[in-house]
């Protein structure tokens, strides 16, 4: 079931042996944002993380097309809303070049630089 939804989608994605979901806390708080009780209209999200191999990035990606929000709508497009169409500077994921797995140095500067936002 997705959370408040009360209702089915894609709540995890099989990766090898193991399954890739979204802890219940996240979901709550995309659906919440998504149906606008998070969202005064000015809100965005963006994501880093430091998957460890040109895999882990690719597995990563396909999840968050995969796993939905909400029926039909999948976390990469919650992470869409508020920007222009096509956008993905607000996602960084992995460790190649230009980023590295210290987030701090450069995922969440890239992150501003993409994005505008300080």
């Amino acid at each position: 079931k997705l959370g408040r939804a009360d209702t089915d989608g894609v709540v995890g994605v099989k990766s090898g042996y193991e399954q890739i979901r979204l802890f219940p806390g996240a979901l709550l708080a995309l659906q919440d944002f998504v149906s606008g009780k998070l969202n005064s209209g000015s809100t965005r999200l963006a994501i880093a993380s430091s998957a460890d191999t040109s895999r882990a990035v690719q597995i990563a990606k396909k999840a968050l097309n995969l796993l939905e929000v909400f029926p039909g709508i999948t976390i990469s497009q919650a992470f869409s809303i508020g920007w222009n169409e096509g956008f993905t500077g607000n996602i960084q994921i992995g460790r190649s070049p230009p980023l590295s797995s210290n987030k701090a140095v450069t995922h969440f500067p890239i992150t501003r630089k993409e994005t505008g936002i300080e």
